[in-house]
């Protein structure tokens, strides 16, 4: 019974005799003659067995195991059901991230390009005969010079992003 548990749960763990004589610190003629019934693991060593292939020593020594069988078709046809449904999930959620972000995008440059027209670029009053005043304002034209040239290009690409992650029914 021995012999036959061993051998049952060392092919059910995907072990060969050599690979589980190398965890044990055994040659793999001692694997086989356990395996064989010829010969028997003393105590120590059976707790050692039962370690390494995570099995309790009542097992080991109790009834016969049964060979695990490979998974069948089946099983692995709803295992990768599971896969592809969470892969599914993770794309829909990556897509409505997406789709709020661009929508935020879009408010964000409305929102900037109303408080610009409300202000009415105040820096262009300013006396730029002091240094540091001309510096800030020559910073300030060039960040509105820029998001006036820009926003409408990214506008553009947020909406027709907006329309491409769209739930489709």
């Amino acid at each position: 019974m021995l012999n036959e548990n061993i051998k049952a749960i060392r092919k059910s763990k995907g072990l060969s005799q050599q690979e589980l004589a190398i965890k044990l610190n055994v040659v793999r003629q001692t694997i086989s003659k356990w395996e064989q019934g010829l010969s028997v693991p003393d105590s120590d060593m059976l707790v050692l067995i039962s370690e390494v292939l995570e099995t309790p020593v009542s097992t080991l020594l109790g009834e016969t195991v049964v060979e695990a069988e490979a998974d069948s078709l089946k099983a692995i046809s709803e295992k990768l059901e599971v896969i592809n449904l969470q892969l599914a999930q993770r794309k829909t959620t990556r897509r409505k991230i997406i789709h709020w972000s661009l929508i935020s995008l879009c408010a964000i440059i409305v929102i900037v390009f109303a408080i610009l027209s409300v202000i009415e670029s105040p820096y262009l009053r300013w006396n730029y005969s002091d240094p540091e005043t001309a510096v800030l304002g020559v910073a300030f034209h060039s960040l509105e010079w820029l998001f006036v040239r820009t926003a409408p290009i990214i506008l553009i690409c947020a909406i027709i992003g907006i329309l491409l992650t769209r739930k489709k029914n």
